[in-house]
């Protein structure tokens, strides 16, 4: 009797956990937010190599040659500006879904000017639908004021292990996320962007910080 028991129970539960409904996966990108235990800036994953594309500059170039991206993509940084005077560029960054954040001023506009960030993810949401999860300044230089808000913000402050320059292809190493920029001042050409993506096996930007650690860069207060 007991037996039949705790056999009609285990048939209730499985049924029940049947009943309940599936909760949809959530983009990948959104649980990494708060991926170290304070407001620090995140250089480095561990596992394999993420390219990451500063964009502030260009017209028809980019937009040709974000055209022409297949996946994996590349995760582009856009400033919020270049958006604004290129929204059909935008559309297409949309629609082909590439993976996207905030690339901001320079450091030190920030402690000029704190309220500056809460104005630019703003600009950003309007452009791209939702917030941004990454946050980069030109310089890679994230004063202490601008970590605190980003933290409040939910957004996560990224800088790099590598930026390139163009020339040779810089060798393999495990966990690197590499800087390209493409500014009207230091801008890389797009054909060695093409090059650097075609000879070199990158993943995406979540899949190399998705691991049991990631490396920050630590910044005097």
């Amino acid at each position: 009797m007991r037996k039949k028991r705790y056999a009609i129970i285990i048939i209730l539960s499985f049924g029940i956990f049947l009943l309940l409904p599936q909760f949809p996966e959530k983009e990948s990108l959104i649980s990494v937010f708060r991926a170290t235990d304070e407001p620090a800036v995140i250089v480095r994953g561990t596992s394999g190599s993420a390219l990451t594309v500063n964009i502030s500059f260009g017209d028809q170039e980019v937009e040709s040659w974000i055209q022409d991206l297949n996946p994996p993509y590349p995760f582009l940084f856009i400033d919020v500006d270049w958006a604004k005077r290129f929204p059909e560029t935008v559309k297409m960054i949309n629609k082909k879904n590439i993976p996207v954040g905030l690339l901001g001023t320079s450091g030190a506009d920030y402690e000029q000017n704190p309220t500056l960030i809460t104005e630019q993810l703003k600009q950003f949401e309007s452009f791209f639908d939702s917030k941004p999860l990454w946050f980069r300044t030109m310089d890679e230089v994230f004063p202490q004021t601008l970590r605190q808000t980003l933290w409040k913000e939910e957004v996560n402050a990224l800088g790099s292990t590598i930026h390139w320059n163009g020339g040779a292809i810089p060798p393999v190493k495990e966990g690197e996320i590499i800087s390209v920029s493409h500014h009207r001042s230091d801008r890389t050409p797009l054909t060695d962007i093409k090059q650097l993506y075609g000879e070199r096996t990158f993943k995406p930007l979540e899949d190399v910080l998705f691991s049991t650690t990631v490396k920050t860069k630590k910044i005097p207060k």
